[in-house]
This record gives structure tokens, C-alpha cells and sequence, in this order.
């Protein structure tokens, strides 16, 4: 097998995992609130096919990894109707924050995993053996993880974020604030491509690679305890 196609697998299952284990997570918190939408049309399936959005889980970040821009993407969401929530403005932040906090315990679980496996063999194996691939996939998940948390926290209509914030503001502040999410994912996209492809330089995503590093450096010493090194 080769080294690219070792790779790709390597970042591709971790990323499917990441982002199912994320969209179930909002669901069950939903349901836990009062809204059982999701459980209702199907959606708390750890089956990554229900999560699949053929626009902005396969075509946009294929095109945008073709043409070598930032590749950004997303799930289907999982439906969430905030009036059957019992007490709407905060649990929507609530379930809003299960999402980015599942990938945060995720790549905690992770962590350990990999500490142990590490500590079986005493040392990171090559990635074309069965263990070294299994250590190497434990990595990346650890790394996806931490930036779905944190990008998802990003305040930006219709991330995650964005409805903590709206859940932290003024009512009134708060219905103008929502009326940017009616556009879906055009903000995020103008942000993250359109703009940085325009403005030289410009990048969204870079002010999160500060914490995201800070974070999985966390999470490779909880590894590095667990594996005794």
C-alpha cells in the first residue's frame, strides 16, 4: 500500500467519525432538552451516509482541494426545532455546544487510546504496519477533533458559535443577530475563501492554529502520561 493512499486513509476515517460523533451529539442534547426532531426523522445513526451532505461533504471540498484553495466543507446538520426545546435561548446554546464539547472528549479518549497503544510497543510504529496505522489514525483523530471544536466555535452564522452568542445577547440584539443565519453558508464561505483569495494574506483559520496546537500539545501530554514516557 502506498504511503499517499496510507495517508488519505489515515485523515479520512478519523474525519468521518469526528464529524458523525459531532451531528449526534446535537441531536441527543436536543432530545435530552425536549425536541426528539432528530431521533423522529432518523438522525441519531452513528451511519455516516445520513450525515452526508453531497454539496459540503464530497463536491465543495473535492473542488477546492483540486484548485488548491482551503478546503472547508460540512455535514448535514442534524434538525434541531428550538420552540420544542423547554426553555429555547439556552438550550439552543446547549446544543449548540455538545457538538464542539463531543469532539473535545473525543480527542480526550483518543489521547488515551493512543497513550496505551504507544506504550504496547513502546514507540510510534511505522504507519504501513497495522499498529503504526492504528497510532497514526488515533493522531489525526485527536488533531480533527480539536479543529472541529474550535472552528465550530467560531462566531459565525450558522456556526456553532454563533448560537451561544445568540443565546448570551439581548433578545433583541439577539433575533437581528439570528437573521444572518437565513443566508446558510455564504458568510462562512465569503470568510474563508472568497475573502482570502482577494486580500492576499487574509485568513480566517489562522487565528486558529495558535490554540488548536495549544490544545492538541494537551492532549499529546496526556498521551505521553498514559504512556508512561
Amino acid at each position: 500500500m502506498s504511503d499517499t493512499i496510507i495517508q488519505a486513509a489515515a485523515l479520512i476515517l478519523p474525519l468521518i467519525f469526528a464529524i458523525v460523533f459531532h451531528e449526534v451529539a446535537h441531536g441527543l442534547m436536543a432530545r435530552t432538552l425536549g425536541d426528539p426532531t432528530a431521533e423522529e426523522q432518523g438522525r441519531l445513526s452513528l451511519n455516516p451516509i445520513k450525515h452526508v451532505d453531497p454539496v459540503g461533504t464530497v463536491f465543495l471540498p473535492g473542488l477546492l482541494a483540486l484548485f488548491h484553495l482551503p478546503v472547508f466543507g460540512w455535514a448535514k446538520p442534524v434538525p434541531v426545532v428550538a420552540s420544542r426545546l423547554r426553555h429555547p435561548r439556552r438550550d439552543m446554546m446547549l446544543v449548540g455546544a455538545a457538538g464542539p464539547g463531543s469532539n473535545l472528549i473525543m480527542a480526550a479518549i483518543a489521547a488515551v487510546a493512543l497513550g496505551l497503544a504507544v506504550g504496547r510497543a513502546g514507540e510510534l510504529q511505522d504507519p504501513t504496519t497495522l499498529l503504526g496505522f492504528f497510532q497514526l489514525n488515533l493522531f489525526n483523530f485527536i488533531s480533527i477533533n480539536v479543529f472541529l471544536a474550535l472552528f465550530n466555535l467560531l462566531p459565525i452564522p450558522p456556526f456553532d458559535g454563533s448560537h451561544i452568542v445568540e443565546g448570551l445577547l439581548p433578545e433583541r440584539m439577539a433575533q437581528g443577530y439570528a437573521k444572518f443565519r437565513t443566508v446558510g453558508m455564504l458568510i462562512p464561505i465569503f470568510l474563508i475563501i472568497v475573502l482570502p483569495y482577494l486580500i492576499p494574506g487574509f485568513s480566517v483559520t489562522k487565528y486558529l492554529i495558535a490554540p488548536v496546537e495549544w490544545a492538541i500539545g494537551w492532549y499529546a501530554r496526556l498521551a505521553a502520561l498514559v504512556a508512561g514516557v
